[in-house]
């Protein structure tokens, strides 16, 4: 879904995407039966996990319907979806019911005054918290939850946030700030390392890593040495892991594209409305994965700036 009801200002800010801002006709989007064949050659290929992201995925008229036909494709073993949570609650239940198996939730902070400068004035983080509490009640677990950091908003926050979900079972990830996209501005100066992060919580908690579940895992693990659960960290910026990512991203228009940092990527929605069979369109499919080269966050912290000004949207691909 390309539509979201917030407007972070590091992913969709309220000055670009405004009130009158022209997001895809309904026509535009891919329908649920292109969705659900393009998952089915991608499960064909290998893909084993499918994530429905955004925006706000939540958005989407007759979601619940999508999730019944993925969770149905022989091969899929992992069926997620990441949301901003403010309809979650709403949804939870209806999401297990058709076959979803778990889903990560955004959220930058628990201080209210935080969270809408972080959401750009959307939602407030008592009803995300409703959300993931519906989530767990559902079982759509194991629950995760993505916090953006940025200096001098919200990384002395962290503590509020592993406070209140230590023991629970949900799964604290803190992302680095990045320079998706053209339009957040991104600012080296306001990243803070998740080094600095792990160097933070040691002083409350002692905590130690964990080892990697699978390789291309994106997130590094740590846990609580207390038994009080587990944290990870996602560190494009400082840590590159452009090597071992196993992750293509199709838009709600149908572009294929390789990484997140990508400038562009490749029609499939086209073709396929032109009467394509299916050994032709996986012959697409196989190409663009079998050429990419994208390496775009090891190039960055090789150069040690910037190293492509032309990007696509956060948003528009999914975080």
């Amino acid at each position: 879904m390309d539509r979201c009801n917030f407007r972070c200002p590091y992913c969709m800010p309220e000055n670009q995407y405004h009130r009158d801002f022209q997001f895809l006709h309904s026509d535009e989007r891919l329908s649920f039966a292109e969705i659900s064949r393009l998952a089915r050659l991608f499960v064909e290929r290998g893909v084993t996990k499918l994530r429905l992201t955004g925006g706000e995925p939540l958005l989407r008229p007759g979601l619940v319907d999508l999730i019944g036909e993925l969770s149905l494709i022989e091969g899929v073993e992992d069926l997620a979806l990441t949301t901003n949570g403010i309809l979650l609650a709403q949804h939870a239940a209806a999401l297990k019911g058709a076959g979803l198996d778990r889903v990560t939730v955004s959220l930058d902070a628990l201080d209210e005054a935080t969270f809408r400068r972080m959401s750009g004035g959307r939602g407030t983080p008592e009803r995300v918290l409703e959300g993931i509490d519906a989530a767990v009640e559902a079982g759509l677990l194991p629950l995760k939850v993505n916090t953006v950091v940025q200096r001098g908003l919200n990384e002395r926050g962290i503590y509020a946030l592993l406070e209140r979900f230590r023991h629970t079972g949900v799964v604290v990830r803190f992302i680095e700030y990045m320079d998706v996209g053209t339009l957040n501005k991104w600012n080296e100066k306001e990243l803070v390392p998740s080094r600095e992060l792990v160097d933070l919580i040691r002083k409350r908690w002692p905590i130690r890593p964990v080892e990697a579940g699978y390789r291309g895992e994106v997130a590094e693990r740590w846990e609580f040495e207390d038994g009080g659960g587990e944290i990870g960290f996602i560190s494009s910026v400082t840590q590159p892991f452009c090597g071992d990512c196993t992750r293509a991203r199709l838009s709600s228009d149908g572009s294929l594209y390789t990484c997140l940092f990508a400038a562009r990527g490749t029609d499939l929605r086209g073709p396929m409305r032109d009467g394509i069979g299916d050994a032709e369109l996986g012959e697409i499919i196989d190409r663009v994965w079998t050429n990419r080269g994208d390496r775009y966050s090891e190039l960055r912290a090789e150069g040690g700036r910037e190293v492509r000004t032309e990007k696509i949207e956060m948003y528009y691909i999914g975080g």
